[in-house]
Order: structure tokens, then C-alpha cells, then sequence
């Protein structure tokens, strides 16, 4: 809820906004989501939820980074969206996805802050790799506890589509994967209300492809993806900036 300011117009009292500007743009993405928890039943009749130690486990710690990160990116007015792994989950499952060992997120590039980086290893997450530049293909990942990272996708807007970028660092092979134009919208996951895209149907298939619905455990992040495209190789002279790795 925003905050308020009492205000008289013609001996009529009336509240608005005491920042219009952040209001307004706030209702441009204030459409809330709720998770599809039919579908998520009808998921897990087929496919039984993972109840193990391990995954207990890694589903805590995801929720704990997922918070944190969210925190973190709040208090910079730095917006941010599931994406990838942590997307399907909550559009799939309503849950974190247990084999998926991270945490993803998306953030488009024009509301990238150069804060970012120091204000995670701030709060305790440090920096595990920084592939690309602000002006092309840019993802930064942290290190959550344990095994758990955060990943961070920045997006670039074209035309008729947005991509993000991918790096493989022993190569320095380029890749761009490609998805529908979206917009935001609000939901709640894992007791923390966070955007999402709304057009999610069209986000997930784009990454996922037709068969979305079907758990799978092996997945190649250069080949794997229906929206994966080639896109070229990092210029040698570029690998110490381009290719960070800590």
C-alpha cells in the first residue's frame, strides 16, 4: 500500500499518492497471479512430490536465498522476476523446483544499478561469477549456502522480442535465448510476493518448449532450451571482463 498524503481540493478532503510517479508505475504491473494450485494437484498425482531429506532441504535453502535476494533488490527499487527453473516451478508446481540446485531471476537491463554486486556480497552472498557487459549478454551468480547459488539474468529488449544472454566460460562461446515480449504482473511464492511474467504460458514454452509439463533432471544449458540460439564467440582480448569467475 502506498503512502498517503491528506490533501483539500475545493474543501474536499482527499488522499493521493506522496510519490505519483512510483505509484503510477507500479500500476502499470499491479495485476496479481495466483498460483494455479489445481493444476499443481493434478501435477503431483502424476508425477509424486520429492519429500526426501535432500529435497526438504534444498527447497528451505532455496526460500531463504529467494528472500534474501528479494530484500536485497527491494531495497535498491531494483524490479526483478522469477525466471527460468524458479518461473516453471511456481507456474508448474507452486513450489521450487528440488533438483534444480539454484535460484533464478530476471531483471531487465535498463533498471541494471552498479550497486547490485556490492550489496549482495553485503549481505552475505558473494560474488561466484560475472559473465558479459551492461551492453551485451550480462549474468551474475552468486553463492548461496551450501551448494545453493543465486542466478541473475539481465534482459535486453529488441522490437519484436526480448533475450538474455549466456557465456561458457572455457570457450567463451556466446548464447542468446529468445522469448516473447511479456509484461509483469504480482504473485505470491513460497510466502513472498514477487513479479512474475504475466504472459507465463508463453515465457515457460519459450524456455521449456511443448512439454513443459514433464519433469526433466538432465538439462544442458546450451542445448537443452527450446529458445537457445548460437550467437557468436567473446573477443580473447574481452575474456578478462567478459569472463569473471571467483
Amino acid at each position: 500500500r502506498p503512502d498517503l498524503l491528506h490533501v483539500s481540493i475545493d474543501d474536499l478532503k482527499v488522499q493521493i499518492p506522496k510519490n505519483p510517479s512510483s505509484f503510477l508505475e507500479e500500476m502499470s504491473h499491479s495485476r496479481f497471479l495466483e498460483c494455479r494450485y489445481r493444476e499443481a494437484r493434478a501435477f503431483f498425482q502424476l508425477y509424486p512430490d520429492d519429500a526426501s531429506l535432500d529435497a526438504v532441504e534444498f527447497r528451505k535453502k532455496a526460500k531463504s536465498l529467494l528472500h534474501l535476494a528479494a530484500l536485497t533488490l527491494n531495497n535498491l527499487g531494483v524490479q526483478f522476476w522469477l525466471s527460468s527453473g524458479t518461473c516453471l516451478g511456481w507456474f508448474r508446481q507452486c513450489n521450487v523446483i528440488p533438483h534444480s540446485k539454484d535460484v533464478d531471476l530476471g531483471i531487465f537491463i535498463r533498471d541494471y544499478k552498479a550497486e547490485i554486486i556490492p550489496a549482495f556480497q553485503k549481505a552475505g552472498l558473494p560474488l561466484k561469477h560475472k559473465f558479459g557487459k551492461v551492453e551485451d549478454s550480462l549474468e551474475l551468480s552468486f553463492q548461496g549456502e551450501d551448494d545453493v547459488k543465486l542466478d541473475i539474468f539481465f534482459f535486453y529488449e529488441e522490437d519484436d522480442h526480448i533475450w538474455n544472454g549466456g557465456t561458457q566460460a572455457k570457450s567463451g562461446k556466446k548464447f542468446k535465448y529468445l522469448f516473447p515480449k511479456f509484461t509483469l504482473c504480482w504473485t505470491e511464492f513460497v510466502e513472498l510476493k514477487v513479479h512474475v511474467p504475466c504472459e507465463t504460458l508463453q515465457y515457460v514454452e519459450a524456455n521449456y518448449g511443448p512439454d513443459w509439463k514433464v519433469p526433466v533432471k538432465v538439462w544442458d544449458w546450451k542445448s537443452s532450451p527450446s529458445n537457445v540460439q548460437d550467437n557468436g564467440v567473446w573477443p580473447v582480448d574481452e575474456w578478462d571482463d567478459v569472463i569473471q569467475i571467483y
